[in-house]
């Protein structure tokens, strides 16, 4: 197969962060996505309609003259989230969804819950009136493996939350085992899962030393949950869809400092696509990519259409970061230095 036409993806699970880095990035998404569910763990979180208002504002302020993106904004839930903040803000259609972090679970999360249980008042509203609960489902105990977190939270916290509300949209993001897979089907939710999660597994960190270029939150994992997700995502099963959680980070943070994130967004569809191709799945991309999501959320898949033609490519290695055509740091691309096989037409930013 020479070219792939599907309808365009949309990214559930994406960081957009603020600023240059925001108005750097943001082409990488919109060109190759509809619509994007944007995280709201920025330095000063999204608790309210003010501030999700604001930082949709800042968002489509960065966006192309002529580009058609809708940003899906998030509220960032905490043991303090007002009830009636939160359920105006679904009603006038601010917030597209809630976002649960447990506190100190990955990047700005020191705001999240402490306590889960304390927020079930939420859990209630939002179940009522139908809107959706995304999940970072990993546990903060510290007697917890690092690996083993995903898997403690489901048994811990995750199941008695599907329990108790039966019917609340939950969504449980990035998921990295085969223990999710297996409880996201058994229990008939939903999830997300990264191109980097199906293509690296806890080996990555550690070729050549520590390497935080693969540090991520969930971490990756042992390689039987890596070939469990390439099963569950080239599926075309629709409890399963596209969310990059593309997470830049400057090159002095992340190389010097270890943050976790990983930038994937320049790369994401041609990442993909090389799994499913190896899989010879790519009759279920266009599921994976943009139908799957748009039937759990209650949309219409994007009308427009997309391209994808098998084109060889070298990834390069970073996004410069520009301020006045200044050059002011830099964030280093998934792949970087590897060849990939798969490109939108004429697009000029695969390279």
């Amino acid at each position: 197969m020479k070219n792939l036409i599907i309808r365009k993806p949309d990214d559930w699970h994406l960081h957009l962060r603020e600023g240059l880095v925001l108005k750097n990035i943001i082409k990488y998404t919109t060109e190759y996505f509809g619509r994007a569910i944007v995280m709201p763990n920025t330095n000063e979180p999204v608790t309210t309609i003010e501030r999700a208002v604001s930082y949709k504002k800042e968002i489509l302020d960065a966006i192309a003259l002529g580009t058609n993106f809708d940003p899906l904004m998030t509220i960032y839930l905490t043991d303090e989230t007002n009830k009636e903040e939160l359920k105006r803000g679904y009603k006038d259609k601010v917030f597209f969804a809630g976002k649960l972090y447990p506190a100190n679970a990955t990047t700005n999360s020191r705001h999240g819950v402490k306590e889960i249980k304390n927020i079930y008042k939420l859990f209630e509203i939002m179940e009522d009136i139908g809107m959706p609960l995304l999940i970072h489902g990993e546990v903060t105990d510290s007697n917890v493996d690092i690996f083993d977190r995903e898997e403690v939270f489901i048994d811990r916290e995750l199941n008695q939350i599907i329990n108790r509300f039966p019917r609340l949209k939950v969504v449980l993001e990035h998921i990295t085992t085969r223990y999710a897979v297996e409880f996201v089907m058994e229990k008939k939710i939903h999830a997300t899962i990264t191109p980097h999660h199906l293509h690296i597994n806890r080996n990555a960190m550690f070729f050549g030393g520590l390497n935080s270029d693969f540090y991520c939150l969930p971490v990756a994992k042992r390689e039987f949950n890596r070939l469990s997700l390439i099963k569950a995502a080239t599926s075309g099963i629709e409890n399963f869809f596209l969310g990059t959680d593309s997470a830049p980070h400057m090159r002095e943070w992340k190389a010097f400092c270890g943050c976790a994130g990983i930038f994937n967004a320049p790369v994401a569809l041609s990442s993909y696509l090389k799994v499913f191709q190896e899989e010879n799945s790519l009759d279920k991309f266009e599921a994976f990519a943009s139908l799957n999501g748009p039937k759990f959320y209650n949309l219409p898949p994007n009308q427009e259409k997309i391209n994808l033609v098998y084109e060889s490519f070298k990834v390069d290695d970073f996004v410069e970061i520009s301020d006045s055509f200044k050059v002011v740091g830099k964030i280093k691309k998934f792949h970087a230095g590897e060849f990939l096989n798969w490109r939108i037409q004429n697009d000029s930013h695969s390279s």
